[in-house]
């Protein structure tokens, strides 16, 4: 069974942007999300998405990715998902022998940016990079399936700063 380890923080600074390696732009959406599961369709540059993820605010979830042809997944995007759709641009970033996904959320998430790493056990020790700020891997909002019905644009300035 496939198992997701990832963990989320907020930014300290804009430092990262210096060590990116690649970006690309996405878009993704919803088609379910319930107390149980997320599904999710997501197109990445000329590639596509099904992503299946168990529910919950813990590091450690079920997780089921399978490719989609890129025009069957533009289809889902426009006619089934939840909307708005999610739109970001993903960087990757390398630091202490690990790599970081850095996404730089748009539309009525712009300002949003949220740093994640996947681990391979809850328990790995990795280094903080000087960038890091504090950590929302517990925090609902912040989940990218909970962006599309409450936005960024919506949060409080409590919400902004945990």
């Amino acid at each position: 069974m496939a198992k997701e380890i990832e963990r989320k923080f907020l930014l300290a600074n804009d430092t990262w942007r210096a060590a990116v390696i690649r970006a690309v732009r996405m878009s993704q959406g919803y088609l379910a999300n319930n107390e149980r599961a997320s599904v999710r369709v997501r197109v990445a540059g000329d590639e596509a998405s099904l992503n299946i993820k168990g529910a919950g605010l813990v590091a450690v979830r079920d997780e089921f990715e399978y490719p989609l042809p890129l025009d069957d997944a533009r289809y889902l995007l426009d006619t089934l998902s939840a909307q708005p759709l999610v739109d970001k641009t993903r960087h990757w970033v390398a630091f202490g022998g690990l790599q970081w996904e850095i996404d730089v959320f748009h539309g009525d998430n712009d300002g949003l940016v949220v740093a994640e790493i996947e681990l391979d056990h809850p328990d790995q020790a990795f280094d903080r990079p000087p960038w890091l700020g504090s950590e929302v891997t517990s925090l609902h909002r912040y989940y990218n399936v909970n962006l599309v019905a409450k936005p960024f644009a919506a949060w409080t300035d409590e919400e902004r700063n945990p």
